[in-house]
């Protein structure tokens, strides 16, 4: 579990936006990629999937006026999950600065 506090603050709403239409442009170009991104949110849990790497959900961003928790829930792969983790939590902290 990484924590990042919520300087700006964004809400779990703006910060679902930003991650649908920012991050699968920013994560494919880092990783020069063309990676499939899905997003669920309510209230103030968003879910990240990779579905075509990665079986169910990958992350999940815990939103509070405070900060943004997030949490690894994929365990076993063979893509490297900790590169998809390193490269969100840079996008995270740079939104949120």
């Amino acid at each position: 579990m990484n924590i990042i506090k919520n300087n700006h603050p964004l809400s779990a709403e703006t910060l679902f936006d930003i991650l649908k239409k920012e991050f699968a442009d920013y994560i494919n170009q880092k990783l020069d990629a063309n990676l499939s991104i899905e997003y669920a949110h309510v209230y103030d849990i968003i879910n990240i999937s990779f579905p075509e790497v990665i079986e169910g959900t990958v992350f999940t961003i815990t939103v509070t006026d405070d900060d943004l928790t997030v949490s690894i829930n994929a365990t076993e792969s063979e893509y490297n999950i900790e590169l998809l983790e390193q490269h969100l939590m840079a996008f995270l902290e740079d939104k949120c600065s």
